[in-house]
């Protein structure tokens, strides 16, 4: 039997059966999900936490236990919708904070990183496949700038309002919530062009990385808009129907 065949094995046992906590240790949580070591810059919080609990770690930041379990509960099950009564129980002081930090991961370092694998990849095509291509990812990542932005000036400031007490501003989360697009749907698309329509002469190793950081941020965007729907969407309403009483 393989040396790490007892861990894998309760590593699918915690996926399966039930969600994190906060007394395990953060080094297990990440070894069970690694994936949910991107989330850690996020939170400002740095590697080396030794055998530090989940609880003992976030309490050292100043960090909502309550808030980092929810978040790395919904990146990390896939059939995980936190309900609207967990929502409100949740210190949610961090939400804007949070979703700002992932704007950032977003546009100063994922996008850019794959805006160069696109242009090294657009030098090796002919003129017109590789004009398509390039000019398929600008509107791209036009799009999400337009959308980060608006949130950023709109929902976020509308949310500090609320979490401060302060009376009405005028905006509402329903004026939010038809220009919510789902940004990772042409992420999609464009791994579909990849697979489908890269020209021979493109390094292969070249694709398969691109397609690979693709597949990783369409991922994450697809958690950041179920964090954006089932949770600030549903706590800004509760906040905003509070605010009228």
């Amino acid at each position: 039997m393989p040396r790490n065949s007892h861990y894998l094995y309760n590593r699918q046992d915690v996926m399966k059966n039930y969600l994190f906590d906060e007394n395990m240790k953060m080094a297990n949580l990440i070894l069970i999900k690694p994936s949910l070591i991107l989330l850690l810059p996020r939170f400002n919080i740095p590697l080396g936490f030794g055998d530090k609990s989940v609880k003992e770690l976030c309490q050292n930041h100043g960090i909502s236990v309550g808030f980092f379990l929810l978040i790395c509960n919904i990146y990390s099950h896939d059939n995980y919708v936190p309900a609207l009564d967990k929502v409100l129980a949740t210190d949610m002081s961090m939400l804007d904070c949070y979703l700002e930090a992932s704007h950032r991961y977003y546009l100063d370092r994922r996008l850019p990183h794959i805006a160069r694998h696109i242009a090294r990849m657009t030098a090796e095509m002919n003129g017109r496949a590789g004009d398509i291509l390039k000019r398929f990812f600008e509107e791209y990542n036009n799009e999400v700038v337009a959308h980060f932005k608006y949130e950023e000036q709109n929902v976020f400031p509308h949310l500090k309002k609320l979490l401060a007490g302060e009376a009405g501003d005028g905006y509402s989360i329903s004026q939010y919530s038809p220009s919510h697009t789902n940004i990772e749907d042409k992420l999609d698309d464009l791994t579909q062009i990849l697979f489908k329509y890269l020209p021979e002469e493109v390094k292969a190793y070249e694709t398969i990385g691109a397609v690979f950081d693709i597949l990783q941020l369409s991922e994450d965007l697809k958690k950041h808009s179920l964090i954006e729907e089932k949770v600030l969407i549903p706590y800004v309403e509760h906040l905003e129907r509070k605010q009228v009483r």
